[in-house]
Order: structure tokens, then C-alpha cells, then sequence
């Protein structure tokens, strides 16, 4: 770059520009989860009774209200409290009530707690009045509808994936109500409800499907949506981020703030989700739906109502709708996203970077399939990446090995037209021109490793197959940052600092690498960018440490590489033994200005005559 003055504002914004793009980068996160935290929510004292309680009731055009608390229940009495349908599949248990038909029992057994393998499996869904209630259900609304204290018949006493279990219920009109429901080997139940009219009138109905939670979760890292979320007719509604495209805001917030927010939908889904898991429910598809999501005495639900239906005398009616409860494991959401529930795959939070992020993850899921461990992974897709870039990489190195091979001839410049910066920047860029010298050159391999930077994060974040991975010895969870610092003496003392002076060993690493990058790279001929720059390393330290281990890991691997490129380039192209002065330098300085000659007669004429006289 051609040298500037040392007060010029163009370096300083420059400079500036740098610094700031690199913060909000990689720093927005850290500032906004330790200085702007979401507020806490509210603390529930008495819980609201949701749908399948006395307390609920049914209201004619809406799904089943939120309506008057109720006391808290210890999970075992609440479960103990009705008949239940056991559920055991390979990777859900819990069961299902009678009472009022509702899932609302369900842990994930293959995913724990904590990393710690004896911990408790997490729940999704526990009774309606627990400390931590979530649950689901389908049904209809109507004045003939299973009121919320109906007692189903089940024809077997355990759902498995090859065992559908079959709910009745009888209404005083003599109507049967029928619910079907089956459940595969992950995470998708398919609920098959009929209607059976066996009398002289017709009856007038509408099927309806809801999710329910007591409280907000924990809050969430920054572009992580946690709370209400849909999708209708191809607009996604959860929280939108910045460039987010096709999204409308629907938060916990916002149902405080604004109250019940209501949509009118022909394909889609509605539910609520956390970081890793998600419970979504899918309407039947063949008729137009009315979503609703609202809140009350910090419970929060979202419903869907289809229109009614009518079921003749003599007659029959049949809607299937489906339930998802369960982890948001990326290949799987694909594939029930192909078999027909709308646009699944939106309920993980990408964000704006999908398009490369979503590739990403792809590669490094394979990566780890294939070596069994997802720091070799990480280490491998760096490799993977930085092979794919080594042409470009290769000419930044070389263009930064130049600039060492010219830069004491800049610097002979500078001493040599002194406040002259236009001279100075005019013989600059001579040399660049007769060297085949690109300043900018380095600028390319950092712009394409942003977005690739990126996408690793955003995989590390979101994407529940890198949660609890660990690598070795101490790294025993690589989406979580590096628990050994110094400031506990590495574990020695019994305490954790706060995360933003938490400095593990692998932030120190790449604190280290980037330094000794900078050592190896042309110096910055501007005294304010060298000290600018001389800072950036620890600064990077800093911001990086409260980050996953498995992208610190992806950045020292990447500095690594990155020294060794500029070593070899440094040995074919090495710099001069002694800088050239600027007495002696190669530069032609400009010709002296000739002085004006003076004024004279011009060739020709007649030469003055002094003294004439007149005649």
C-alpha cells in the first residue's frame, strides 16, 4: 500500500474499518449475550391449565384456550395422577395420558443433559401442571367434541414403531372418535383422527392441534432463535436477523408485548423451539388453517384450527395431522422435510449464511463420520479448505514475500523525499508496476475465509451433531468453550472465570499463531497500522475465547498452515541482506526547472538607439 502520512485520515479509517468489521464479526456475540442479555422472563408462581385440564375451555372457532392456574405437581404424581399409553421406541420414551388424549411425556434418551453420560436424559415434554410443563395434543372443537376431561380407551398399552395404538372415545350422542396413532424410529408421530356419525343428524366439527410450555427456556446465544416459530406458506416466523429473507419477527417478546399473534395458512406448521430441540405441529394439508399464538400467566401456546368439517348421518370424516418432538438433527430434519412437511429444515436457525453453512456442515458431518472424532474432523476440513484455496493463498504469500524484497527500497524512498508524500507515492508505485507487486493481493484469501469462518461457527452453534463431541485430553466438548485457562491454574483452583477473561490454551494458541503470522509478513510501513496491528493478535486472543473450542481449533490449524506457506514463500523470495540508503537508491529524482531567461528583443529587429534626436 503506498505510504501515507502518519496523521492522514484515510489510513486511520482504513484501519478503523478493519477493526470494527472484525468486531462485529467475531466479537458481537460476546457483547451482546455479557452486555445486552435478554431479559429474564418472568417467574411463574401458578401455572395455567392447559388444554385437557377442567380449567380449559373449549371456545367455538378457536382451538383450546389457556384459561386459570393451577397448582404445581411433583412429575412423578402428575404422572401417577392418569392412565398412560407407554411409548418406547429407540429413541424416544415416555407416554402418553388418557386423560384428555395428550403427549405430554417424552425424554430423548440418547441425548443427555450435561456431556457427563450419567447424567439424566433431557426431556421434551413433562404434565401439564409440572415445574417445566410442555406437551401436545389433537382434537376437535365443536359442542359434540371430547370435552377436556374425556378418558380415551387405548386397544393396547404400548406405542412402538411396529405397534400403532388406537384411542376411543364414545360422546352421549353416540358418536365415536377415533384416534390413530403411530410413531416411527425417530422423532415424527402421525395421528390419524376420524369422526363416526352413527346418528339421524349431521354434526358440525373442527380439528385442531396444539403445543404448549409452561416458562421460556434459557436463553439462547445471539442468531439462535429459541420460543414460537411456523412456517406458513413459505414465509418463516421466528426471529429475524440481520439480512434474514422471507421472515416475519415471532418471539416470546412479542406475545407479551403485542399479545396473540394470529395467521391464516394453507401449508405449513406450527411450534415451539429451543437451540437443539423442537416440537412442531403439521396440520393436514388439504384445507386452509387458522394459526394462533398466545400467552397467559407465563404459559405459552401455539395452535392451529382447520375449518369445519361436516360429518353426515350415517356418515364418516378423516384428517391425518402429524407431531415432531425431538432433536433437530440436520439430516434427518432433510429428510422429513422431502417426504412432505413443509420446509422443515427452516426450524434450524442458519440464518442468512445457509447457502454456505449448510455445505459446510455436510462435509465436516462426513469428515466425522469417517474419523470418529470431530476435532480430526475440524483439523481435516481445514486441510480440505485450505488446499482449495492454496492457488490464491499462494499468490498472497508470494505478493507478501515481494513486498519484503521491495520494502527496504520503499522505506529508502520515504527518507529520501521526506514531506514530498506525492513523489514518494508516484516512485511507490513505479516499483510496484516494474516488480509485478499487487499490495491487495493478501485482501482475497481473508475476504473467502470469512464466510467460510462463518458457516464453522454457525455449524458449531446450531447443529445438535457437534454438541458434547469431544477431541482429546482435556477437550472433552468442542462446541463449548476451552475450560482450561491459566487463571485457574488449569484447573487447579476451584473456580471459573468469567468467559470473556477466560483464556484456555487453545485461544493462547491462536494468539501465538497469529503473531508469529505477523512476523513473518512485511512489516506495515505506517507507524499508526504497525501499532494497530501489533495489538490485533491479543485482541483476537480475547474475542475468540469465550467461542467454541472447535472453532479456536479450526483457526490455530488455519495459522499454522498459513506459517508454513509463508516460510517456504519467505525462503524462495528472501530479503535483502542490507537495506539499500537512500543516497544510493535507483531513483531518478525530477530535472531542475531552467531559469526564465530574460526578456530581449526578438531576432530582427532594430537594435534600440540611445539619445536620437529630433529633426
Amino acid at each position: 500500500m503506498p505510504p501515507q502520512d502518519n496523521q492522514s485520515p484515510d489510513v486511520k479509517n482504513i484501519v478503523l474499518a478493519v477493526v470494527l468489521s472484525t468486531m462485529v464479526l467475531l466479537g458481537w456475540t460476546v457483547v451482546a449475550d455479557r452486555f445486552f442479555p435478554t431479559e429474564a422472563p418472568t417467574p411463574v408462581v401458578s401455572t395455567a391449565a392447559p388444554a385437557g385440564d377442567p380449567a380449559v375451555a373449549a371456545l367455538p372457532g378457536a382451538a383450546p384456550a389457556i384459561a386459570g392456574p393451577g397448582a404445581i405437581l411433583g412429575r412423578d404424581a402428575a404422572l401417577a395422577a392418569s392412565p398412560r399409553v407407554a411409548i418406547d421406541t429407540p429413541r424416544l420414551k415416555g407416554s402418553i395420558n388418557l386423560i384428555g388424549a395428550r403427549f405430554d411425556d417424552l425424554v430423548l434418551p440418547n441425548y443427555r443433559q450435561t456431556k457427563d453420560k450419567t447424567s439424566p436424559p433431557v426431556r421434551l415434554f413433562s404434565p401439564s401442571r409440572t415445574a417445566d410443563a410442555q406437551f401436545a395434543q389433537f382434537g376437535w372443537v365443536g359442542t359434540v367434541a371430547p370435552p377436556a376431561t374425556a378418558v380415551w380407551t387405548a386397544d393396547r398399552t404400548t406405542l412402538t414403531p411396529a405397534t400403532p395404538v388406537s384411542l376411543r372415545w364414545t360422546s352421549p350422542q353416540g358418536l365415536i372418535f377415533l384416534q390413530k396413532i403411530s410413531v416411527d424410529a425417530d422423532f415424527m408421530f402421525t395421528v390419524e383422527q376420524s369422526i363416526a356419525n352413527p346418528g339421524a343428524v349431521p354434526v358440525a366439527l373442527q380439528p385442531f392441534g396444539l403445543v404448549s410450555r409452561r416458562g421460556e427456556p434459557a436463553a439462547a446465544e445471539a442468531n439462535v432463535h429459541v420460543g414460537p416459530i411456523a412456517m406458513l406458506d413459505g414465509t418463516l416466523k421466528d426471529t429475524c436477523f440481520f439480512l434474514a429473507f422471507n421472515c416475519t419477527d415471532l418471539t416470546y417478546k412479542k406475545l407479551l408485548d403485542d399479545g396473540p399473534q394470529k395467521y391464516n395458512f394453507k401449508s405449513g406448521w406450527v411450534g415451539l423451539t429451543e437451540k437443539y430441540w423442537l416440537a412442531a405441529s403439521v396440520p393436514d394439508q388439504k384445507s386452509s388453517i387458522a394459526a394462533t399464538f398466545t400467552q397467559a400467566a407465563g404459559q405459552y401456546q401455539a395452535d392451529w384450527l382447520a375449518g369445519a368439517v361436516t360429518v353426515p348421518a350415517g356418515g364418516r370424516n378423516a384428517s391425518t395431522a402429524k407431531l415432531f418432538a425431538g432433536a433437530k438433527e440436520v439430516d434427518l430434519i432433510d429428510r422429513y422435510t422431502e417426504a412432505g412437511i413443509p420446509r422443515l429444515d427452516k426450524s434450524v436457525s442458519w440464518g442468512w449464511f445457509e447457502i454456505i453453512a449448510k455445505p459446510i456442515f455436510y462435509l465436516l458431518d462426513f469428515l466425522f463420520k469417517f474419523t470418529g472424532n470431530f476435532g480430526v474432523a475440524i483439523i481435516g476440513l481445514t486441510l480440505i479448505v485450505r488446499a482449495i484455496m492454496f492457488p490464491i493463498a499462494n499468490k498472497q504469500y508470494e505478493s507478501m514475500a515481494k513486498m519484503r524484497l521491495i520494502g527496504p527500497r520503499m522505506k529508502a524512498i520515504q527518507e529520501k523525499y521526506g514531506d514530498d508524500k506525492l513523489r514518494a507515492q508516484q516512485e511507490i508505485m513505479a516499483i510496484y508496476k516494474t516488480e509485478k507487486v499487487n499490495p491487495l493481493a493478501g485482501c482475497l484469501p481473508i475476504v473467502l475465509q470469512i464466510p467460510i469462518f462463518y458457516a464453522l461457527y454457525k455449524t458449531l452453534l446450531i447443529s445438535i451433531e457437534m454438541r458434547h463431541q469431544p477431541f482429546v485430553l482435556w477437550l472433552t466438548d468442542l462446541s463449548a468453550p476451552d475450560p482450561l485457562t491459566p487463571l485457574n491454574l488449569f484447573g487447579l483452583i476451584v473456580w471459573q472465570p468469567p468467559a470473556l477473561i477466560a483464556l484456555g490454551v487453545l485461544p493462547i494458541l491462536l494468539g501465538v499463531t497469529m503473531w508469529l503470522q505477523q512476523k513473518l509478513s512485511p512489516a506495515q510501513m505506517d507507524p499508526v497500522q504497525q501499532q494497530v496491528f501489533a495489538l490485533m493478535p491479543w485482541l483476537f486472543m480475547f474475542f475468540m475465547a469465550p467461542f467454541a473450542a472447535g472453532l479456536q481449533l479450526y483457526w490455530t490449524i488455519n495459522n499454522l498452515v498459513s506459517i508454513g506457506q509463508q516460510l517456504y514463500m519467505n525462503r524462495k523470495y528472501p530479503a535483502p541482506a542490507t537495506p539499500p540508503s537512500a543516497a544510493v537508491i535507483d531513483v531518478k529524482p525530477n530535472p531542475p526547472r531552467a531559469a526564465p531567461k530574460p526578456a530581449g528583443p526578438k531576432p530582427g529587429a532594430p537594435k534600440p538607439t540611445a539619445g536620437r534626436r529630433r529633426k
